[in-house]
């Protein structure tokens, strides 16, 4: 009943605002509003808002003209608070109207303050109590409210926080507020200033990191200055700055810059004068990067090391989780805008416990003649096969005829290097630590067309030495699962296209998957488009390789690797033992979390474990997560480069609940 009130006097504080106010934030806020008020924290919002309304009242004369709030640009989405305001300061007196205006502001003011003091003591109570129900203090950060503020972060990318809940709001919502406050800083300083105005901005414990004036910070403010500008003569000049400037060709930068939108510094982590170490985060979305700069002693300071590296989101920079009425909603927007600035074209389909809370398809699936993307179409999907072909060793597994932990070469007798086929094991290549490298590059560029069955990789790769000692690290390796599918022929007798056809496809309801030749018509498969090699948009057609092999290549559409998950958890494709040994980590990976058998695992928070496989090439990127706890299973199928689907995949992660 309480929070009853508490939200209708917020909605009335959010209708005094002007209209401009009101249709550029209020959803945002009141979003804000109901997630704090789950904890039953909404007092500092209260408090929060009326200032914000008190600040409007004193310093413009006419607020139902001009912009009220100043301090987050138009394309922001992040307005958790009202705090951190950017206010241009009017000389005209106020009228009479809102001299009454501000005496009932005053009053619900000091009422708020009021029952803020009232409820000091039993929130103190509140939060004693909570904190003395759990032992392991030292082990973890509670919430007043006495559960964790914990979030799990997708494959790709996310966020996991604790923390404690403090002036009325929970960390996640005041590290909104610390984002807007950093944005208005940077408003503050000149950015986004009003022609003539008076700036007055509110202090702020948050604030916008600095690269430091080092020899490293100078080069890489160059570096970032010049990505973010994507311009090729700048560019040019900061390629200089390397000491091998061979790695930093211009186009490959301008790729990759076209596919994270820029960067944006979010925290240094480390700084002497010759090495600077920090955080990084996509403007085209939730990714972050860990990023590791050394430049020589001497002058000029040349760069001698560049690393950057995805990492998941750090505690910090937690993304709000919403519930799942309003995740769809910012889904859907987010979709939306993405959409409209030509970064997806696509299928989506999210399900929770089998049923459907989110589909839709976007974009053409045939650009020149004209046919639009649907829920059924068939995108290729890159290296979600691999899925497929685990699923498949594993099933000779669990009847006995693999032994995982035999070399490959036990049932490829007749591969080209006998050194290799015996130490590499199966367990290996399903894992990526075999040493058993990759096929992409020269060799493949010039036989690509000539590749037709899983035998000519062998015939072409197979002589070649170990990269790495077997089982000495995480590689991930195209050719190993390769390898694998070339396994499943020797052992089942048939060919690997038809043995996941009739042991995979078929019995998990997947009509629409297969890996066909490129030269064959298949209806309702997409054209992959891509702008690699090209300042414009084409079709993907000469990247192509013959037809899709056990690593990657072929297609499928959403509702078909649904059908997959499916089968999966409910053990149609495996029985519950060999469910859990594909599905569960076992090595650590670059990227963080672990890999499994053909499948990545992400087990930081546990409430939000999931595993699936992504993939992606020029024109085609696709990304599945099963969430085995919540029941919630998130495909996305795009057929544009890499990250258009991966990118909307994360933010859906990111945002829908736990539960």
């Amino acid at each position: 009943m309480m929070t009853g009130r508490y939200r209708s006097l917020y909605r009335w504080l959010l209708q005094l605002h002007p209209p401009v106010f009101r249709q550029r934030f209020a959803e945002e806020l009141l979003c804000t509003f109901e997630e704090a008020a789950q904890d039953g924290e909404v007092a500092g919002l209260l408090a929060d808002a009326l200032m914000s309304l008190t600040r409007q009242w004193l310093f413009r004369s006419n607020a139902w003209r001009p912009p009220v709030l100043e301090a987050v640009s138009a394309g922001a989405r992040d307005c958790g608070s009202f705090a951190g305001e950017h206010i241009t300061v009017s000389a005209t007196k106020l009228p009479t109207g809102r001299w009454m205006q501000g005496a009932v502001i005053s009053l619900a003011f000091f009422w708020g303050v009021w029952m803020m003091a009232a409820r000091a003591p039993k929130r103190l109570t509140a939060n004693i109590a909570a904190l003395q129900s759990h032992h392991n203090i030292r082990d973890r950060a509670m919430t007043g409210s006495g559960r964790e503020e914990t979030d799990g972060y997708s494959m790709d990318s996310g966020a996991n926080e604790n923390g404690y809940a403090t002036g009325g709001a929970s960390a996640h919502v005041r590290e909104r507020q610390r984002r807007q406050q950093a944005v208005a800083m940077q408003v503050a300083a000149g950015k986004e200033n009003t022609p003539g105005s008076t700036n007055v901005v509110v202090e702020s414990q948050g604030g916008v990191p600095q690269a430091p004036a080092t020899p490293a910070g100078e080069q890489f403010s160059a570096w970032l200055r010049a990505f973010n500008s994507a311009d090729r003569p700048e560019l040019e000049e900061v390629r200089k700055r390397f000491k091998n400037p061979s790695k930093q060709e211009v186009e490959g930068v301008l790729g990759f810059r076209k596919m994270t939108g820029g960067f944006e510094l979010r925290k240094i982590e480390e700084s002497t004068p010759t090495r600077l170490c920090g955080l990084l985060q996509e403007r085209n979305s939730d990714q972050f990067a860990r990023f590791v700069m050394v430049v020589e002693p001497n002058s000029p300071h040349m760069i001698t090391t560049w690393d950057l590296d995805a990492v998941a989101t750090p505690p910090e920079f937690a993304v709000a989780r919403m519930s799942e009425a309003r995740a769809v909603e910012a889904i859907k927007a987010r979709i939306d805008e993405l959409v409209n600035r030509e970064q997806f074209s696509g299928a989506v389909l999210v399900t929770k416990n089998g049923k459907p809370i989110l589909g839709g398809a976007y974009g053409m699936a045939d650009r020149e003649r004209k046919v639009a993307n649907a829920l059924d179409t068939k995108f290729r999907i890159g290296s979600m096969n691999k899925m497929f072909t685990a699923t498949s060793v594993l099933q000779l597994a669990q009847a006995g005829q693999i032994m995982l932990s035999e070399p490959f070469g036990k049932y490829i007798e007749d591969y080209p290097n006998k050194e290799v086929a015996s130490k590499v094991s199966i367990e290996q290549l399903l894992t990526h630590t075999g040493g058993t490298g990759d096929i992409f590059g020269p060799q493949f560029d010039e036989h690509r067309k000539e590749l037709r069955t899983l035998q000519d990789y062998v015939n072409l790769y197979g002589k070649r030495d170990l990269q790495f000692a077997p089982g000495s690290r995480w590689e991930y390796s195209n050719f190993g699962f390769l390898l694998l599918g070339v396994v499943v022929e020797r052992v089942s007798g048939k060919s690997y296209y038809e043995y996941v056809r009739e042991n995979v496809y078929g019995p998990a309801g997947m009509t629409s998957t297969a890996s066909l030749a490129e030269s064959e018509s298949v209806p309702g498969r997409s054209i992959g488009y891509t702008f690699f090699g090209s300042n414009s948009i084409h079709p993907n057609t000469d990247t192509l390789p013959y037809r899709g092999t056990s690593a990657g290549g072929g297609y499928s559409s959403v509702a078909d690797l649904q059908r997959f998950a499916t089968a999966l958890t409910n053990h149609k494709l495996l029985n519950a033992e060999y469910t859990n040994l594909l599905t569960t980590g076992k090595v650590e990976t670059l990227r963080g979390g672990k890999y499994a058998f053909g499948f990545f695992d992400e087990t930081s928070d546990a409430d939000t474990r999931h595993f699936g496989h992504g993939g992606g090439a020029p024109g085609m990127n696709g990304d599945l997560q099963i969430y085995p706890q919540s029941g919630y299973v998130i495909t996305v199928l795009s057929n544009l480069d890499p990250p258009a689907a991966s990118r909307v995949s994360g933010f859906i992660a990111n945002r829908l609940p736990k539960n």
